[in-house]
Parts: structure tokens; sequence; C-alpha cells
């Protein structure tokens, strides 16, 4: 079934945006992570203008996430003071984001930073998280002993600290508001939850179990995305509702099946299944830049 987009301006087929609605709801309940990196490129590929795509995808992301975040809140695996402190850079950093993508946007040159942003972020993130990843798996199938997280290290001789009980810390709020204005920046450009950073950097970063790490990544990302989703329709008039709802009712069926699964993998897996999406992205998004590049891309003021 055929559908035109207003907003994008093209037609597309409807069950294709829900089952593209649906893997990332799933994948967002299974991993802890928004989709968006995943879901805002696969958009670029059907040929919704990137631009439509970061603040439209932005809607799928909120919905699916407070779809995973109560099946987490009845599981408590959810850490709420952490995230308040996480939403509170993240409303920050959207707010700058905006501002960076509206004057990129005015320029023409807004969808060539995206996918760029895209290629080199899920290339670093997704190698680094691969790598590390496989050796705590290889470890944990010759039956050695897993590493102990360092309970203190530079995170713990910060000032401002605060007891952060559900996760079991006591540690600076620094690191966490920063993380925060990082992931917000990133939704507002990049139209991502922000989760494929988030979730390693509370693992690593924060020293938090990864029991809850997931729930409390997903209770950030509702609000910092709902914000960001609320500034490109005032600002940029970019959303496009059709689009929005299509992928929405497709994400928040397959969240609720992806927590279910996720809860029943070991984290090692998770994060090996979770690296390796990441990197598929990248690469494929990479080769499209450069061996298949639709226009050619302008550096004048205007983008002509």
């Amino acid at each position: 079934m055929q559908i035109y987009l207003p907003i994008a301006e093209i037609s597309v087929n409807a069950y294709l945006l829900l089952g593209l609605g649906g893997l990332v709801g799933f994948l967002s309940g299974m991993f802890g992570v928004g989709g968006g990196f995943l879901l805002t490129p696969m958009l670029f590929f059907i040929g919704i203008p990137p631009a439509v795509a970061v603040a439209t995808e932005a809607n799928q992301i909120v919905a699916s996430s407070f779809s995973g975040v109560l099946a987490h809140l009845r599981r408590r695996t959810v850490d709420i003071k952490m995230g308040i402190v996480l939403q509170t850079g993240g409303l920050l950093g959207a707010g700058l984001g905006i501002q960076i993508f509206n004057s990129l946007k005015a320029m023409g040159q807004v969808d060539l930073l995206v996918k760029l942003s895209y290629v080199v972020f899920l290339g670093i993130v997704g190698g680094l998280m691969f790598i590390e990843s496989v050796r705590a798996l290889m470890k944990s199938r010759g039956g050695a002993p897993m590493p102990t997280r360092r309970r203190h290290n530079w995170v713990h001789a910060l000032p401002f600290k605060m007891k952060f009980r559900a996760s079991g810390l006591y540690i600076s709020a620094i690191p966490p508001l920063m993380i925060g204005v990082v992931v917000g920046i990133l939704a507002a450009i990049m139209g991502v939850g922000g989760g494929f950073i988030m979730v390693p950097a509370m693992i690593y970063i924060l020293g938090m179990p990864t029991k809850v790490v997931v729930g409390t990544s997903l209770f950030q990302i509702i609000v910092t995305t709902a914000f960001t989703t609320m500034m490109h329709a005032t600002t940029n008039h970019t959303v496009d509702i059709a689009l929005a709802l299509l992928l929405l009712t497709g994400g928040v069926i397959g969240a609720q099946l992806g927590t279910r699964v996720g809860l029943k993998m070991r984290a090692e897996q998770l994060r090996v299944l979770l690296a390796m999406m990441v990197l598929g992205v990248c690469i494929k998004l990479g080769l499209d830049l450069l061996l298949e590049p639709s226009e050619p891309y302008s550096i004048g003021p205007g983008g002509h």
C-alpha cells in the first residue's frame, strides 16, 4: 500500500515503514538504544530527505523508548535519579544541536553533515565496542574470570558527588551531565536517541551495572528526543506526521518484544550484536557517500 508523505514529497510503501519501525523498536527494547542510528540511515536509503528523516524519526524514538521503559520499570531496572541528570544535560545539548542544525540547513549543507556524522561516530563507537565485547565474550567462554570493573577512577575524583542508589554508585554529577550534553547534540543533528554512545559510556565511564543501563538509557532518551522533535517541528517544519505515525506504530510493538528477548541474553552477547549492527550501518552509509552519490554536494552558501 503506497502512501504519500507531504513533507518528504515522495510516495513509499506503508508496510515497509511499519516494518522498519517495528525492527528499530525491537532493537530499542533489546539493547537500550533509541534505534535512530539504524532507522535514520534506512530512511535515507528509501529516499527520505535527511533533514526530514532526522526530524521525524525522533518521534519513533520517543514512542519505542517509552514502550521499552515501561517494561523495565516493571522489573525495577531503571535508575531514575541518574536518568534525570542525563536528561538535564540532554536538554542543554539538544538546544545547542538545533542551533547548529538550523545554521547548516540555511547554508544548504545539513544533508552532508548528517551523513558524515553517522559515518564518523558509528565507525569509532562501533569499532571500539566490538573489540572490547569480543574480548569479554572470549574470556567468558574460556572460563577465565571476568575482570571486575574499577570502582574508583577519575570520575570519583570530581566534585558535586551524588548517590545513585539503583546503580550502587557515589560519583560526581559532572560526567553524566556531560554525557547527556553530547547525546543531546547528536539527537538534534543526527536524529538519534544516542544510546549507541550512552550505553557504553554508562558502563565504561560511569561504571553502572549492565542490568540498569538499558532501562536508564531509554528513560533519558524519551525526554531528550521529545524536546528535539518539538524544536525541529517549530523551527524547521521538517516533521512529517504521516511518516511519524507509521514508524511510531511499529516501534511501540517492537519495543515490547525486544525487551523480552534482551532480558534472556547475556550482556556480552548483546554488546557484540549491537557493535556489529553499528559497524554494518556505518559501512553501508560510507559506501553510499563514496560510490553512489545521488547528486553532487555544493559548497556554495545557498547549496546551489
